[in-house]
């Protein structure tokens, strides 16, 4: 498990190493932009949650953490959405999620139309009123 403060100096660092962002960098320091700012600690937000580069494996990482956590249980594409969308921010973060969750095996087998009832049904009898 990566420590919270490595991720965050990770992503701090390459941050401005990606195109986009160096885009967003660019069009907050002329006012463009006002969901888009740069905080004290000179990392770059979107709307209060953190730009997350395209460098170094930072994604896969975020992916692969809150993919795997003990509390979450495996979560499905909607809930890892909801929970990183919170915190992090990237262009096509939905589109990653989906594609992340669809390559996890243990996911695919716990999936609903993977598992088989326990038997078959069986017709119940009807009670007569007495």
């Amino acid at each position: 498990m990566v420590s919270l403060f490595s991720l965050f100096e990770r992503i701090k660092v390459h941050q401005y190493d990606d195109l986009l962002l160096l885009i967003l960098k660019d069009t907050v320091h002329h006012g463009d932009v006002k969901e888009v700012t740069i905080g004290d600690d000179g990392v770059l937000r979107m709307r209060g949650r953190i730009c997350v580069p395209n460098m170094d494996g930072l994604r896969e990482l975020i992916l692969d953490e809150a993919h795997s956590l003990r509390y979450s249980i495996y979560p499905g594409t909607v809930k890892m959405y909801h929970d990183l969308k919170q915190y992090y921010w990237w262009r096509i973060m939905k589109k990653d999620i989906v594609v992340y969750v669809a390559r996890c095996l243990i996911y695919q087998q716990m999936k609903y139309e993977h598992q088989r009832p326990d038997s078959f049904l069986q017709r119940l009898d009807i009670l007569e009123w007495k």
